[in-house]
């Protein structure tokens, strides 16, 4: 299974996944494509060092969403990609996206969902003192973080927790969750 990665961030959820496919603990699986609304991002980096092709681009270049999506679609079709994987990726799909990848984008979120959807969600379970939160695996649809669940994994909040250590916590979980979910989407996709 051909599979992209969208970050817009530092890529630990990417490193995670090369890691895994590295270690034999995702099979079937290749990354063909990063992209990335931030250049500079750490993630473009690490895909560089793995010599996985990278498609970068800024929002303000183009007319709207629909003009990007149309060339982020091109990159895709060429490397014939069968999943999205959205990981810290901070933009929203538009349809261009979401027709042509329907039910084959997943994204991982730092919450239990539908707790805490949108920026900010370990701020946000901080904020309000839960005692539990979590990550989510999810498909993704025309919402924010409002697609079918696919998998989710709790993480106890301390008394004494701090916004890095939950961070480190949550992170942990992202690593191990998200990869399971792929090999999962690979073994589905394999045995249609």
């Amino acid at each position: 299974m051909k599979i992209a990665v969208f970050a817009s961030g530092t890529g630990s959820n990417f490193s995670a996944i090369l890691e895994s496919i590295h270690s034999k603990k995702i099979i079937n699986v290749e990354v063909v494509l990063l992209v990335s609304d931030r250049p500079e991002a750490l993630a473009v980096q690490k895909a560089r060092d793995e010599r996985i092709p990278v498609f970068t681009f800024f929002a303000k270049d183009y007319p709207n969403k629909k003009a990007y999506e149309l060339e982020i679609l091109d990159e895709l079709t060429q490397r014939k990609v069968d999943f999205i994987v959205l990981a810290g990726y901070m933009r929203l799909l538009g349809n261009v996206l979401l027709r042509v990848y329907d039910r084959k984008i997943i994204n991982v979120h730092p919450s239990l969902l539908p707790a805490f959807a949108g920026k900010d969600a370990i701020g946000q379970a901080l904020d309000y003192g839960v005692k539990v939160t979590g990550v989510t695996v999810h498909y993704v649809d025309e919402g924010m973080d409002t697609g079918p669940i696919i998998a989710q994994q709790a993480v106890t909040i301390e008394s004494d927790e701090t916004r890095e250590t939950l961070i480190e916590k949550i992170q942990e979980q992202e690593h191990r969750l998200l990869p399971e979910v792929i090999q999962r989407l690979a073994n589905w996709e394999a045995a249609r």
